[in-house]
């Protein structure tokens, strides 16, 4: 048993040291406008992720200049005209751009052209190098209600609008993502976000005492401190995530990331040495505020109607909360299964909280100086 503790813990560590850049997800926005049978395309991809695939970077010096850019554009839009289309329309680059977002600075490539079919999208933007990214597109046509559906370049080849989907059957299309399951999405390849949750529900199955450590006798000892650390996780991200996504709070990602990685050191050294006591819960709804503005940026980016943004909003919040209960139970399921191991507090509370500093460290570092530690 000792053994599998053992590689239970280095399995953890290596999981969430897996992502170097466990930054805000990777997402490209996509608009689409239809009038008649003029179509209009646009595309904004992060410049940071145009870097990872086409190396923009020509100086090597981790920092993206004009002339870097402009001396790249005829690979930009290649490797976005390849990869990123609308299926049995002819379009045309007909303007291009730099556009300033909340995370950062995004090259701008807008389309055009004829295309009488409901559109129905071809995406495979960083498919190669990047499994966890995704398109945010918005769908409008002849004036109607904008629809949003979420595309995965590894997954979905094209992607109609829900209304437009039995005229395009005979397109190569599949379902999209939808918002819900990108909420789980995002909180799964969240790791940084993960490995707080674990921080906090570790020593949830044992009890201080005089004597150390020991272990809860009964399920409803451990199920209530997890309970009341989550609730307080959900309830403070929820509510910047709402504010950030609504446009009514926010703060960029240079303070936000590092805030992150440092919430996890902290929540780190607490299992090792108590430095919240009874505030625990108020600490970490505190945190929580923290990390909401982490999980923003998906749907604000869009500006969606009001009534549309916020059943958008429902559904990618609910997402999130159903990922997180399911990594919850799971590892709580697990860890108290284990409690009465004798090696319990060392390897796991112990280990497990040494090894989440040292990675939120490494984040910490590089989230301040840009320079990249782990491996990818």
């Amino acid at each position: 048993m000792r053994h599998f503790l053992i590689l239970w813990a280095a399995l953890i560590a290596a999981w969430c040291a897996s992502p170097a850049h466990a930054h805000k997800a990777s997402d490209a926005y996509l608009q689409v406008v239809q009038q008649g049978n003029r179509t209009t395309l646009r595309v904004d991809v992060a410049l940071r992720d145009l870097d990872v695939a086409l190396d923009l970077d020509a100086n090597a010096d981790g920092e993206l200049t004009w002339g870097e850019i402009r001396g790249a554009q005829a690979r930009i839009d290649d490797y976005v005209s390849r990869r990123v289309g609308l299926a049995g329309c002819s379009l045309g680059i007909v303007e291009r751009g730099l556009e300033r977002r909340s995370d950062g600075a995004y090259a701008a490539i807008a389309f055009a052209g004829d295309c009488a079919a409901a559109p129905v999208i071809e995406y495979r933007l960083l498919a190669d190098v990047d499994p966890n990214h995704r398109g945010i597109a918005r769908l409008t046509r002849d004036g109607t209600a904008p629809q949003l559906i979420v595309l995965d370049p590894n997954a979905v080849r094209g992607a109609a609008p829900p209304r437009a989907a039995a005229a395009e059957a005979q397109a190569p299309a599949q379902t999209p993502t939808s918002l819900f399951a990108e909420g789980i999405h995002h909180i799964v390849t969240g790791y940084d976000h993960v490995l707080f949750l674990l921080c906090l529900i570790l020593p949830a199955v044992m009890r201080r005492t005089r004597e150390g450590w020991r272990p809860v006798e009964r399920l409803g000892q451990a199920v209530g401190p997890v309970a009341v650390v989550v609730t307080a996780f959900t309830v403070a991200h929820s509510i910047t995530l709402a504010l950030a996504t609504l446009d009514v709070a926010s703060l960029p990602p240079g303070f936000i990331e590092p805030a992150i990685a440092a919430t996890i050191v902290l929540a780190a050294l607490d299992n090792l040495r108590p430095i919240f006591g009874a505030r625990r819960g108020l600490v970490t709804f505190c945190f929580g505020l923290v990390h909401g503005f982490g999980f923003a940026g998906v749907l604000g980016e869009l500006h969606l109607p009001p009534g549309e943004f916020a059943w958008a909003l429902l559904r990618f919040n609910v997402g999130l909360e159903v990922g997180q209960l399911a990594i919850v139970v799971v590892t709580s399921a697990l860890l108290y299964a284990l409690r009465h191991v004798q090696a319990y507090p060392r390897w796991v509370i112990r280990g497990g909280s040494l090894a989440a500093i040292a990675v939120g460290v490494l984040w910490f570092v590089e989230r301040t100086t840009q320079v990249s530690l782990l491996p990818v």
